[in-house]
């Protein structure tokens, strides 16, 4: 995008520069990738037309590269001011000149537009469409998961509590506060289709209904989702294979058994469960990329609606750059 403005001395000695950041590469990569246009398309209605006092508001091109920076480095409101000011890549990816950066209050107006009118699962779809007429979801199998997201446990605020919203959890020995991310991917691709944020509390295999996409017929799962093909709402879709993990331990159990006088049969059935959990790979990798990639393993905003809003388009944006390395590998494209 054209800056509307004159190069300030920053610009002009970014343009200068002969190195090319991994930064910008990143940045570059996630411009040819996003289907700008069909987003920009999704907001336009909702977009303010003019300023509370007549003004011309910033340019929805411009406002919706600023909040795909924000959310892929995580940064807060007035973070991702400063940042526009101090990186010269991140004012070039968003189309603005050193003297055209928004404040911190326009960056949180456009992310309350985008939570009023619940655009980003709007997004998120738009975004899976435009995968799935390239063919990247085969529909025909989907891997289940979820993860806990660490919310603060202070009551140090306004309301001297935590989130309400947020509740706690025991995994294995150790209790955890916040919420949980329910996803479901397509089990080739490993594209995310679905997605939930609920509390912590809230038991896996209850999410699963929601993590369908109606057309799939075999469900892959750890040993949470144990029990999930005798639940009535999933007895009513159409899946008829149900590949969950034993619990931890069960091996151990069953080698012990008497009557058991060869390690064949178990060895047997520790082959089939280390192929299965190589296939559930495919959902970690995306949680990989929510909490490690884009820095959110711990909650932003009080609230479940904030931070599904927030999930959705991370989720969105994980997709494009996931089906841009899964089509390399499978020669359909060129890097």
């Amino acid at each position: 995008m054209k800056k509307s403005g004159q190069l300030s001395f920053s610009d002009a000695e970014h343009a200068l520069k002969k190195k090319q950041t991994r930064r910008e590469r990143f940045l570059n990569h996630l411009d040819q990738l996003l289907p700008w246009h069909e987003l920009f398309a999704l907001i336009e209605p909702h977009y303010p037309k003019s300023g509370a006092r007549g003004q011309q508001p910033i340019g929805l091109a411009v406002m919706l590269r600023i909040h795909v920076s924000q959310i892929v480095y995580n940064y807060s409101d007035p973070g991702m001011e400063d940042a526009l000011y101090e990186v010269a890549s991140l004012r070039h990816f968003s189309g603005i000149g050193l003297d055209e950066v928004p404040d911190e209050t326009t960056i949180l107006k456009f992310r309350h537009l985008l939570e009023k009118h619940q655009l980003a699962a709007a997004l998120f779809e738009k975004i899976n469409k435009t995968l799935s007429a390239r063919g990247l979801f085969l529909k025909t199998g989907t891997i289940v998961d979820a993860s806990l997201i660490a919310a603060p446990t202070s009551t140090k605020n306004k309301e001297n509590a935590r989130d309400p919203d947020m509740h706690s959890s025991k995994k294995g020995e150790m209790w955890h506060f916040g919420g949980k991310v329910h996803i479901g991917v397509d089990s080739e691709s490993g594209l995310t289709h679905s997605l939930e944020f609920t509390s912590g509390n809230v038991a896996d295999i209850t999410e699963v209904i929601h993590l369908l996409h109606g057309e799939e017929t075999c469900l892959q799962g750890d040993a949470g989702y144990l029990g999930v093909d005798k639940r009535t709402e999933i007895q009513a879709t159409k899946l008829k294979e149900f590949a969950i993990a034993k619990r931890p331990g069960k091996l151990k159990k069953i080698k012990n058994t008497p009557g058991i006088t060869t390690s064949l049969f178990v060895d047997l059935l520790v082959a089939v469960e280390h192929e299965l959990a190589s296939r559930r790979a495919k959902v970690e990798h995306v949680f990989r990329d929510l909490k490690v990639r884009f820095g959110y393993a711990k909650v932003r905003y009080r609230g479940l609606m904030k931070n599904m809003s927030r999930f959705k388009l991370l989720a969105g944006i994980a997709n494009v750059l996931r089906a841009f390395d899964y089509e390399v590998r499978k020669g359909i494209v060129t890097p």
